[in-house]
């Protein structure tokens, strides 16, 4: 029998298994249809779909479930933009409907609470009202906070900006060592 140079099957996973794996450790459960997405993103001058009231609420979601820290920010690395993209192109048209039912009811909460548009409120009354809709849809298997959380999250960690200043990634890796402090890997999560 002649050893074989390749790797095998097994030990060889694709981006998009590898994405995978990294949502559901981050506690996203993600729709196989989105990982194309993933795999057949364009550049930034796109098409539109979302309207520029909407697109704006979502970009102040995003910003308040991944905010500038240390690190990027939702709408640092685009993440109105590549949800804009999912709506237009990948979103079943339930999907489509729970979000702008849910963008506007959001724009609806923040003319509420006295402001022009929820994206001029303060982060801690965007933060209430965001909790107020997050806990209304506990329990549901689906709902709107629920699927921006998710496409939030999916477009932040697939950015080539988190990609290459907030994971770490080594293109050519050395010998696996599968229990190791994370000081002394530059305290990082890794990416694919």
């Amino acid at each position: 029998m002649v050893p074989s140079s390749a790797p095998s099957a097994a030990a060889a996973i694709s981006r998009r298994e590898a994405i995978r794996r990294a949502a559901l450790l981050a506690g996203v459960a993600l729709a196989p249809a989105w990982l194309d997405l993933v795999d057949r993103a364009r550049s930034a001058a796109q098409t539109q779909y979302l309207s520029a009231a909407q697109r704006t609420v979502a970009g102040a979601i995003a910003d308040r479930i991944l905010p500038r820290t240390d690190t990027p920010g939702a709408m640092d690395v685009g993440v109105p933009a590549f949800i804009d993209l999912l709506y237009g192109e990948f979103m079943t048209p339930a999907e489509r409907q729970m979000l702008t039912t849910g963008l506007d009811a959001v724009e609806a909460a923040g003319k509420a609470a006295g402001a022009a548009s929820f994206s001029v409120l303060g982060v801690d009354r965007q933060d209430t009202v965001l909790r107020v809709i997050a806990r209304a849809e506990e329990g549901q298997p689906q709902g709107f906070f629920r699927l921006i959380r998710s496409a939030t999250i999916l477009g932040y960690f697939t950015s080539e900006q988190v990609g290459r200043n907030v994971l770490h990634y080594e293109p050519i890796p050395g010998r696996y060592e599968g229990c190791i402090p994370i000081d002394q890997v530059g305290r990082r999560n890794w990416t694919t």
